[in-house]
């Protein structure tokens, strides 16, 4: 029995690449617009090889392009990628959001029946006893 090595998909590569905090940190800086790799570097401690490594992982994945313009490299955001990412999650959303309905129908059936059998132990509470004879 052999092991398959074999590409991951988009997805997974998508994923694998959002799956660190300082990558996300860095696509939320370039959210705002296109800037350069000293810039991107300013609010981390770390060193610019570090950095580097980030966007490069970035760039296979496919969120990020860089640029070169003499000794600016700037870096863009590439948003194709989210957008899979988004309607991957898309299906699941709606999973949740018909499971909180399913949910909330049974809630309001139960404080329906709750509600009836308040009622009806106070009808028995102030119904006329029978006289003894």
């Amino acid at each position: 029995m052999s092991l398959q090595q074999t590409t991951p998909d988009a997805l997974s590569t998508t994923f694998a690449a959002l799956a660190d905090p300082t990558r996300r940190a860095i696509l939320a800086r370039l959210a705002s617009g296109e800037i350069s790799v000293t810039k991107i570097a300013e609010p981390f401690e770390m060193s610019m090889p570090a950095i580097s490594k980030h966007l490069k992982v970035l760039e296979r994945a496919g969120l990020i392009a860089r640029g070169r313009e003499a000794q600016w490299r700037p870096c863009r955001l590439e948003a194709g990628p989210l957008k899979n990412v988004a309607d991957w999650v898309e299906n699941y959303r709606r999973f949740w959001e018909e499971s909180f309905d399913r949910l909330d129908a049974y809630l309001a059936e139960l404080k329906t029946a709750e509600l009836r059998t308040k009622d009806n132990k106070e009808k028995k509470k102030h119904a006329r006893k029978p006289r003894k004879s």
